[in-house]
């Protein structure tokens, strides 16, 4: 028997999961923030599909996009428009629905409503309004990506999200300074069409050694996840012209420790000529001394002789 026969009708343990999910407690006048998934149909949970279902109408960031799925799943619930751009509007109509005691689940394109997505405003409309929200789990990119690089670990879990980085090189590479600096992971969105100048700053701002994990179009059938120095990150995308194409998530791993004070005098000048780039004096030196463990009023002068024109 192949694989497709064995899974060609559902067992009866299936049948009496869907019935003890169903006979949960569905309250009314509730909001449902529903996580759905990031590129594999399938990884939408059962009482995600149960929740969309069940609710009266389903606020979605592209009802286009939702409807594909909704028709995936054999979900017919109405759909109505909760994006960035009606959030507030949509926030008062869902708080309407919620005072007639309906049901309101909240999507968005992919992935968990309210974060790196709208959603968040609404959450906090209709709390304010003294209704319930109820959170579904399911899809993230970010734990998704997470769990396949190995930055983490159970000894030392932590990490940040940063989100997309700012569109304009000078910004980026602020940014960038800012966020690696932290000592801790750090996972960001970008788009294809910015990912090779995004890799030339990570570059520049963290050095050839620093690790970064890349993760392209994760869940699809298309998926690649690969983790290498900054300094090779480069060759690996031109290698294959499908790597710089689809939907990324970069993980920078955390860095060395600070070096001691008065260490490696040339790379200090060289993180500062750096940084010098595209900040001023005074966010070099603040920087530069997060990342090397320096004095700021030291690289301040040193920051201030390589640049002496800039106050």
């Amino acid at each position: 028997m192949n694989d497709a026969s064995r899974f060609a009708e559902p067992p009866a343990s299936w049948n009496d999961l869907i019935e003890r999910v169903g006979a949960q407690a569905w309250p009314q006048a509730t909001l449902y923030v529903v996580a759905t998934p990031i590129g594999n149909l399938g990884d939408l949970s059962l009482r995600a599909w149960q929740a969309l279902r069940r609710c009266d109408v389903i606020a979605a960031e592209d009802t286009r996009a939702s409807r594909t799925l909704l028709q995936a799943w054999g979900v017919d619930t109405p759909l109505m428009a909760a994006h960035r751009h009606n959030e507030a509007e949509a926030a008062q109509a869902i708080v309407q629905r919620l005072a007639e005691g309906q049901r309101v689940a909240l999507v968005s394109d992919a992935g968990a409503p309210g974060v790196s997505d709208p959603g968040a405003r609404i959450v906090r409309t209709v709390r304010e309004a003294g209704y319930r929200v109820v959170a579904l789990p399911g899809a993230s990119a970010v734990i998704t990506a997470l769990m396949a690089s190995g930055a983490t670990s159970d000894e030392n879990p932590a990490f940040v999200f940063a989100g997309f980085m700012p569109p304009r090189q000078a910004s980026r590479r602020k940014w960038l300074a800012q966020w690696c600096a932290v000592p801790a992971p750090v996972v960001m969105f970008e788009s294809p069409h910015r990912l090779a100048q995004a890799v030339a700053d990570l570059l520049a701002v963290c050095g050839a050694g620093r690790r970064l994990t890349l993760a392209r179009e994760l869940t699809k059938r298309f998926e690649e996840i690969v983790t290498l120095p900054l300094e090779q990150i480069e060759a690996w995308l031109a290698a294959d012209a499908h790597r710089s194409q689809g939907e990324f998530v970069l993980i920078v791993h955390q860095g060395a420790e600070p070096a001691a004070a008065g260490a490696d005098d040339a790379r200090t000048a060289e993180l500062l000529d750096t940084l010098l780039e595209s900040l001023s004096v005074r966010d070099a030196a603040r920087i530069a001394s997060k990342l090397t463990g320096l004095p700021r009023d030291e690289l301040y002068a040193r920051a201030l002789a390589r640049r002496p024109a800039q106050a």
